[in-house]
């Protein structure tokens, strides 16, 4: 199979290195005419993914013609803020009968649409789109350690086809066909992760851990049904198993960027000290708005905001959760 990815993070690299393993015909478009020139120079994405040996036969490529024309698999896992400017200019090179598969998490800011409206909104004809989620870090799926995700697609012949271009024997592949929750889960998890980092950061304890993380999967689950999905999608892969690696796993961005705020590090220190993209940070502003908007009670996202956009001292953020009004779990 052809196969375009737009997006030279980690994991765009991650899953180009996968996928080379099984096609012949794999580019990666690279947004940073540095990084690119770094890879070309050295085999390697040491900015994003250090350490791992690219393909040989990886085509990485400064230009959105060359990785996205005349692909059967098109890949895109940019940032979730830049998706649609770069959908966008790659429209032009996507055919109708190319499959176009979302890996990137996250809500649009100023619209509050999934990364799914975006796409059928810039590209048309959503039956071709499919969504890629999952409990997967990076450099693990690049070292072909075991993995497992979802392809989601209204169409069960396209996550289907997902499913036979992307599985193999280091990475299992489910189908779904509920694209609002397989999305949802991606987005949700990296606020709960931010949160169970702080947790981690303040020494709060694992009991403390364990009961953000299964809360966090009740708010996760409330809002995403309110949306339309179903709520076993939240109790699988691309819910509960993101939830958990996000909120648990030293690789984790999210996790990580939550424990030096709960060590007492300002927000604007901890992203100006890295180039790496904690979604979180942005999923945390999105998804409180959309609870917001669908009057869904979210009381972790609501601390974790606090945090983030109000200043708030993440001890007092926790004091106020568990203060909160005793009720039954299943409310």
């Amino acid at each position: 199979m052809s196969i375009g990815i737009i997006g030279a993070g980690g994991w765009g690299t991650a899953l180009a290195v996968l996928l080379c393993r099984k096609h012949d015909d794999v580019s990666l478009w690279c947004h940073s005419a540095e990084t690119l020139a770094r890879i070309r120079e050295t085999g390697e994405n040491a900015a994003y993914l250090p350490s791992v040996k690219l393909p040989d036969r990886l085509q990485v490529t400064g230009s959105l013609e060359t990785a996205a024309s005349g692909r059967e698999l098109l890949l895109c896992v940019t940032p979730s803020h830049f998706l649609r400017e770069v959908m966008t200019r790659a429209a032009a090179f996507v055919t109708t009968e190319t499959i176009v598969c979302c890996g990137s998490k996250g809500i649009e800011e100023s619209t509050l649409m999934t990364m799914g409206d975006v796409l059928a909104d810039v590209l048309g004809n959503s039956r071709r789109h499919a969504f890629l989620s999952g409990p997967t870090f990076a450099l693990e799926v690049a070292q072909g350690l075991p993995a497992a995700v979802t392809a989601a697609s209204a169409e069960p012949a396209v996550a289907r086809k997902v499913q036979q271009s992307v599985g193999s024997p280091e990475c299992r592949v489910y189908t779904s066909t509920d694209v609002v929750g397989v999305q949802l889960g991606g987005v949700i998890k990296n606020v709960i992760a931010i949160a169970a980092g702080v947790s981690d950061g303040l020494e709060l304890g694992h009991n403390a851990r364990a009961a953000l993380i299964t809360r966090g999967l009740a708010e996760m689950t409330r809002l995403a049904v309110k949306m339309g999905a179903d709520p076993m999608t939240l109790s699988g892969l691309p819910g509960l198993g993101d939830l958990v690696l996000t909120c648990t796993g030293h690789l984790s961005r999210n996790r990580n960027l939550g424990f030096q705020l709960g060590q007492g590090r300002r927000l604007a220190d901890i992203v100006a000290g890295t180039r790496m993209v904690a979604e979180g940070v942005r999923n945390t502003r999105t998804v409180h708005l959309l609870a917001q908007r669908h009057g869904v009670e979210m009381p972790i996202v609501e601390q974790m905001y606090g945090v983030l956009y109000e200043d708030k001292d993440p001890m007092q953020a926790v004091r106020d959760l568990m203060r909160r009004t005793q009720k039954a779990e299943a409310d």
